[in-house]
């Protein structure tokens, strides 16, 4: 896919590298010259545009994306009126950042595909993470029940993925498990991703290895029986 990615700061920038390390193809603008200086050598294309001027917005290759993200987050003005002329210029698909709930609320008048509110993530996954002890990433599906990612305990490298009982044993649900492999993405660059080690549950001899990744499904109760387990 192509994307569109406007402000390019901390946020921006790590989005547009990441993107374009699966594979796709990003296009990148910022008022910032050091900014677009910084990446541009990375991604697709990279443009130094004033986003709130409509007249400099208007060159930016909007038919030629499926979608715009709308990074800015550090000025509040900027990003409304980007959004703004954005759907003015009669763009289709935008993901916008919120830095805090009024910014949130404004943008949800807008009507655009996605609210996205990294820093309430990122605290949230945090505090997970003291609470379970280990690094995880978490979706959360209801208040009793979560989807969560972590790398593969010690205490299970060697075992044979199909004799492991999660289950049985900790009440979570094993959904699937990544492992490391490098990837070349459309710069010629070779980028470290997750890749499926298995599909259809098709597990075979395929025994975990450091540096797999689980992800499962269940309480955050089960989860910390899990790691209260292999810690001991």
């Amino acid at each position: 896919m192509r994307y569109l990615v406007i402000g390019l700061g901390i946020y921006g920038t790590n989005l547009a590298l990441e993107l374009t390390a699966m594979g796709h193809e990003v296009i990148g603008a910022d008022n910032k010259h050091s900014n677009v200086e910084a990446i541009k050598d990375y991604i697709s294309t990279a443009y130094i545009i004033d986003s709130t001027d409509e007249q400099a917005l208007s060159v930016l290759p909007f038919k030629n994306v499926d979608m715009v993200i709308v990074a800015i987050g550090e000025n509040f003005g900027a990003s409304v009126r980007t959004v703004a002329l954005l759907k003015k210029l009669g763009v289709k698909h935008i993901y916008a950042r919120a830095i805090d709930k009024i910014h949130e609320a404004i943008l949800e008048g807008f009507n655009v595909d996605r609210i996205i509110t990294p820093e309430q993530r990122a605290a949230r996954d945090l505090a997970h993470e003291l609470e379970l002890g280990t690094t995880v990433d978490v979706l959360k599906i209801d208040n009793n029940n979560y989807v969560m990612k972590f790398k593969a305990p010690d205490i299970f490298i060697g075992s044979s993925y199909s004799e492991l009982e999660l289950m049985h044993d900790y009440g979570l649900m094993f959904i699937t498990a990544t492992r490391p492999a490098e990837k070349e993405n459309i710069m010629g660059i070779n980028n470290v991703i997750q890749q499926a080690i298995f599909h259809n549950n098709d597990y075979g001899t395929e025994k975990v290895e450091e540096g797999d990744v689980f992800t499962v499904f269940g309480s955050i109760k089960a989860f910390k029986a899990l790691y209260k387990s292999v810690k001991n």
